[in-house]
């Protein structure tokens, strides 16, 4: 059971750099539209790492 959840968050970190870094890197737009974007995908990835870390805490 342990291994699914840590495959489960390998996923969502995989997405999360796919969908979210691919648009702050190859964007066309403003600066400031990029660094929006890049603010928000490291919010993402400080919410995963909590629940991360969270998870793995609870188990031990």
């Amino acid at each position: 059971m342990r291994w699914l959840v840590h495959v489960i968050f390998i996923i969502f970190y995989l997405l999360v750099t796919f969908f979210g870094l691919g648009p702050v890197l190859f964007a066309d737009g403003v600066v400031q539209e990029r660094i929006y974007t890049a603010l928000i995908v490291f919010a993402i990835y400080g919410v995963l790492t909590y629940f991360y870390l969270k998870f793995i805490r609870m188990k031990k």
